[in-house]
């Protein structure tokens, strides 16, 4: 599995906006067969920050999914949103794992 959270910081004035877009492309990412899971986080003390938290399930299936008509339409839809460039940090899960140490 491949984890990554994703760092959104949004505008204070499109935050309802933002959120609206972003479940609506979780919505249709997690109907993917690569991705085991994709959470949407609202930091609770600075609801203009988000992370998404998507758990790959191969190495290739990040690529697929940038390759998806939602995530493009998500991409597009929200990038005057962002107060700055999202960022993103990959991680390799270490448990529970798929090799069974």
């Amino acid at each position: 599995m491949i984890v990554v959270h994703v760092h959104v910081h949004v505008k204070p004035d499109c935050v309802e906006a933002f959120k609206q877009a972003t479940v609506e492309n979780a919505r249709h990412s997690v109907q993917e067969a690569g991705i085991a899971r994709f959470d949407v986080l609202q930091q609770a003390d600075d609801p203009t920050r988000f992370i998404l938290v998507e758990v790959y399930r191969t190495p290739d299936a990040p690529a697929r999914h940038k390759e998806t008509a939602h995530y493009a339409t998500w991409r597009d839809s929200v990038a005057d949103m962002m107060a700055e460039p999202r960022s993103s940090v990959k991680f390799a899960n270490v448990f529970p794992d798929d090799a069974g140490w």
